[in-house]
């Protein structure tokens, strides 16, 4: 069947579309890479990765410290992040009154748009000061969890709640029909359906998380070092280039720009992972 002319238009664009953000998305890929050769011909990975300090005066640029630093910071953000943000889903979804509801949704919304300077503004102002008054310095690994956990819950609250809205449409005549009772349906049957979703979700709130820079740089203080503590002050890849970047030369420079690689790896192993296919509505448990 021919298409229409506008449903051709449509086509054709969309495949320009595509076809640009592809060559741009391989364009940068290509670039970095080219920029990181020298720096992984000269010292090999073995020896950027294995090396537990970044010293760039001695000529040492130990990439472990950062990742384990942009880790770190990362997971204890969705320690954080996923509880509350799936519990503001069932909360929107299910258990809010629609008025409430529609202001909450609107505040999560106006959260996500919140520029990631201004909550790291916030937090060095109110969170670090907090937790210098339990153990100093303030700046550390905890204030990292705390500040980025506040950035990435409205994007696990508001996916998790199309998930969770999505299965209700769809399940909730078979839940009446049973005679469940709504507790029962949201853990039986809505949250496992809708874990697909969640994940996602979830997937999102690592890459922008892993990805920020900021934030992390204003209340992490910047420390090169494995954390030890959730008190420790860290510095993070993306912290790292945005400090050096700009006085950088030679190898000095090779060695950021293989960082930059290094975490675009570690954001493309976390988006490629195989989705749980059970979990979908049209899977096996639907």
């Amino acid at each position: 069947m021919s298409l229409w002319l506008p449903d051709r238009w449509l086509t054709t664009g969309s495949r320009i579309c595509v076809v640009i953000a592809s060559g741009l998305a391989i364009l940068m890929i290509g670039f970095i890479l080219i920029e990181a050769l020298p720096a992984l011909r000269q010292s090999g990975l073995s020896r950027l990765v294995g090396d537990a300090a970044w010293l760039a005066s001695a000529g040492r640029f130990g990439v472990t410290p950062l990742l384990a630093a942009s880790l770190a910071v990362t997971a204890g953000a969705l320690v954080i992040a996923v509880p509350l943000g799936v519990l503001s889903a069932l909360f929107l979804e299910v258990y809010a009154p629609a008025m409430i509801a529609t202001g909450y949704h609107r505040m999560l919304e106006l959260l996500a748009g919140v520029p990631s300077v201004v909550t790291g503004l916030w937090g060095l102002s109110e969170v670090v000061p907090w937790i210098n008054r339990m153990q100093p310095p303030g700046q550390s690994l905890l204030a990292g969890c705390m500040v980025l956990a506040l950035m990435i819950l409205p994007v696990i609250a508001l996916t998790s709640a199309m998930a969770v809205r999505r299965v209700i449409y769809e399940q909730r005549a078979t839940a009446l029909a049973l005679g469940m009772r709504r507790d029962t349906f949201l853990v039986r049957i809505v949250l496992p359906l809708a874990r697909r979703g969640i994940l996602s979700g979830v997937v999102l709130a690592f890459v922008r998380a892993i990805g920020e820079t900021m934030a992390v740089v204003m209340v992490c203080g910047n420390t090169v070092q494995i954390p030890s503590s959730l008190f420790s002050p860290v510095r993070t890849l993306t912290a790292n280039i945005a400090l050096e970047m700009g006085e950088a030369s030679g190898f000095h420079r090779s060695a950021l720009f293989l960082t930059a690689l290094l975490l675009m790896v570690v954001i493309a192993a976390t988006l490629l992972m195989p989705e749980d296919q059970s979990a979908s509505p049209g899977g096996r448990h639907a």
